[in-house]
């Protein structure tokens, strides 16, 4: 194991000369992402930067080129579990990796542009200054799989999201409209929660009021072990993680951490 020395505030000292460092914070300042995702990047072993003798992570230039390999992964919707195995093995290619992330985010782009193309063909025609035949109108609105559905089936199972499909499709508009509005403030309301501890008592509360939402509503009962599960899927699918986190960053993390305390209390 590499034995790092700390000198000063900003350099390391080890067999091969300096190394310039940086602290989590300002790597959070860097990148925009929150302390406590780096941290969990540490803990999942993804991105686990040296440290100081006094605990201090120290991410050097290494960690922050992986770190942007992490970041473009993740721009392709790549999972975290399958981005620590690509980095992870012998034979990764950093070069290789850049012309494939360029690739997929050029294709990605494409797509987003032919999207952003229909949309003004759409405002045209809403306005009476074009016709749209009805194959325009979904040009590149190809969404016959759910990437989110294939994935909840591989977690729980198909008679869990076939017992939620049918209760959602069971439900009139009004029905619908109710059930958003509450899920949206169980979600405003952990948000405000995110920066405090996942084991306080506002915490576990909001989470049981999560917990009693989906088994009351769903059409499936979640057990103890299934919450938990679906907690840690916030977290390593960053499709799930970038949609929680619309309400406030950070918030997939602290819920998956307060699903676990919930778990472990009403074991």
């Amino acid at each position: 194991m590499l034995t790092l020395t700390l000198r000063n505030p900003l350099k390391l000292t080890w067999k091969g000369g300096d190394v310039v460092v940086k602290h989590v914070k300002e790597v959070a300042n860097l990148t925009g992402i929150s302390i406590r995702t780096l941290h969990y990047y540490d803990e999942i072993g993804l991105l686990s930067p040296a440290t100081s003798e006094t605990g201090y992570r120290l991410y050097t230039n290494d960690d922050i080129e992986k770190l942007q390999q992490i970041l473009f992964f993740k721009a392709l919707d790549f999972p975290l579990k399958k981005i620590k195995n690509i980095l992870g093995r012998p034979d990764f290619n950093q070069l290789e990796a850049l012309h494939y992330q360029k690739e997929r985010l050029v294709e990605k782009k494409e797509r987003l542009e032919t999207i952003i193309a229909t949309i003004d063909q759409t405002i045209q025609n809403v306005k009476g200054e074009r016709t749209m035949t009805d194959q325009e109108k979904f040009k590149g609105l190809d969404f016959s799989q759910n990437p989110y559905e294939q994935e909840a089936r591989k977690k729980f199972g198909d008679e869990a999201i076939n017992q939620s499909s049918q209760k959602l499709k069971s439900l009139n508009s009004v029905e619908k409209d109710v059930l958003e509005q509450s899920f949206h403030a169980i979600y405003q309301n952990l948000a405000k929660l995110r920066h405090g501890s996942p084991a306080s008592e506002e915490a576990q509360n909001a989470i049981h009021e999560w917990y009693d939402f989906l088994n009351n509503n769903i059409g499936y009962h979640y057990t103890l072990e299934a919450f938990q599960g679906l907690g840690q899927m916030y977290i390593e699918d960053e499709r799930f993680t970038k949609n929680i986190d619309q309400y406030g960053e950070g918030l997939a993390l602290f819920m998956r951490d307060a699903m676990t305390v919930y778990v472990d209390r009403n074991k």
